[in-house]
């Protein structure tokens, strides 16, 4: 069994991961992150002038739209009181708690924006840039109501996004779906109970280049509304048997 769970990163969802980590006990944690990454969001802020100037030069070296994103989602993170990509590493802490594999499945993120931006149209990233700045205006509010509108139109959503953004939704979304789909395949191979815990876009993609394998999808819609996620935890905990650990 794998189970695909669908996050997204600026949102405080540990309390849900950690319930989910615990109670479909996993043999295997694999997360939508490179090596690289997950150093960056675990490894302790390096204090001092001389550490604060090496890191400013050290994120000259990537691409502007990289950290103008990552700017963008950190400020996000801050109003929904969490810190960008925390879901994932609560996934990974708490699957090494009970012994589980860890995966790390995702390609070098960094790499894959600045070949995205590369490969953009002019008219396209015109079209980006205007949007990122949209965003910012319409802040918590909007990205809360955007949640709730690809959850119920995911399929309007996405024709849309392709419209608009060819170039981004194939780098960023269609070409990672299919290096992680590989990866959790590799993983098949060895563990019976896999959870897999990714951006939310990412799920029915993955899914669907697995589909000879059993899946249970739990969406980011699931987690984030009270009622909805209650029946997600009732099915969780009689698809373990109702054990106690």
């Amino acid at each position: 069994m794998i189970t695909v769970v669908g996050t997204g990163h600026i949102f405080r969802l540990q309390e849900q991961i950690l319930f989910l980590v615990k109670h479909i006990w996993p043999d295997c944690v694999l997360v939508e992150l490179d090596y690289t990454r997950y150093k960056i969001l675990t490894e302790p802020p390096k204090e001092g002038e001389d550490a604060e100037k090496a890191q400013k030069e050290e994120m000259k070296k990537t691409p502007w739209i990289y950290r103008n994103t990552a700017k963008y989602q950190k400020r996000m993170a801050e109003d929904h009181r969490s810190g960008v990509g925390q879901e994932l590493v609560t996934a990974v802490n708490a699957g090494r708690l009970l012994g589980a594999e860890i995966g790390f499945i995702d390609t070098n993120a960094a790499n894959v924006v600045a070949e995205m931006w590369e490969e953009m149209s002019f008219r396209e990233k015109a079209r980006y840039t205007l949007s990122t700045y949209k965003d910012r205006v319409v802040g918590k509010k909007g990205v809360d109501q955007v949640v709730k509108d690809f959850s119920e139109n995911e399929d309007k959503m996405m024709a849309d996004m392709r419209r608009k953004y060819p170039t981004l939704v194939r780098k960023l979304i269609d070409e990672r779906n299919v290096h992680m789909a590989e990866q959790i395949r590799g993983y098949c191979d060895r563990f019976r109970n896999i959870l897999v815990v990714c951006g939310d876009a990412h799920v029915e993609g993955i899914c669907s280049l697995l589909s000879d394998q059993e899946i249970f999808k739990i969406r980011l819609g699931d987690i984030v509304d009270e009622e909805r996620f209650k029946i997600i935890c009732k099915t969780v905990w009689e698809f373990r048997g109702g054990e106690t650990e």
